[in-house]
């Protein structure tokens, strides 16, 4: 698996967010996107995981050597940030089951719920879940999907420091055979990360 971005611009209007930022990564790897606020972190992960298009360049994804078709791209990708919402009027154990009618699960939806320590809330409606507990279940739902694509934007966002070390955990156990790429200033998020680029900079 192979991820390429050609000449990656992005503009909003007149406003240039980022220009000309080309980059590779390669399965298995995990790479930082560093940078001030504002430098283009978040849209840059976007563009990667599919769900933004650039304004110009281009992104391929190859798969044993063969171009990815973009609508096969979806079943790749797994992706996790604060401002995705989920569907709070479902029970915990409602929402993993319709999330991974869609993707292949790494482990038992049960374990899963088990693993991020949620087994009291397996019943329980998502709106009734702390910012805390939502940010377990955003987690959980892209760490254990088997994508062989893991795009995680601020990854530790309302997490305590049990919550931070099961994300270190979760990254440990089930990221490493992946294309890992996380969008983040915060070391506790970007430390399980071996490459690290600076957007602002465009430094590898």
């Amino acid at each position: 698996m192979k991820i390429t971005l050609q000449n990656i611009t992005k503009h909003f209007g007149e406003e240039f967010l980022f220009n000309d930022i080309s980059l590779s990564f390669n399965l298995p790897s995990s790479t930082a996107l560093l940078g001030i606020n504002g430098s283009g972190k978040s849209t840059l992960l976007q563009i990667i995981a599919n769900y933004v298009m650039p304004t110009k360049g281009k992104i391929i994804y190859e798969q044993n050597g063969n171009p990815v078709e973009p609508e096969a791209i979806f079943h790749l990708v797994s992706y996790c940030a604060p401002y995705l919402e989920l569907i709070e009027e479902m029970t915990l154990i409602e929402f993993l089951s319709y999330h991974f009618s869609f993707k292949k699960t790494q482990v038992p939806i049960d374990e899963i719920i088990q693993i991020i320590g949620l087994e009291k809330a397996k019943h329980k409606l998502i709106e009734k879940f702390s910012s805390g507990m939502k940010q377990r279940v955003k987690l959980a739902q892209a760490i254990f999907a088997d994508s062989p694509v893991l795009c995680l934007d601020e990854p530790c966002t309302n997490l305590d420091e049990n919550g931070i070390q099961l994300y270190h955990d979760l990254i440990e156990k089930y990221g490493r055979n992946k294309i890992l790429i996380v969008a983040s200033n915060d070391i506790n998020e970007y430390d399980v990360c071996e490459h690290r680029i600076k957007i602002d900079e465009k430094l590898k």
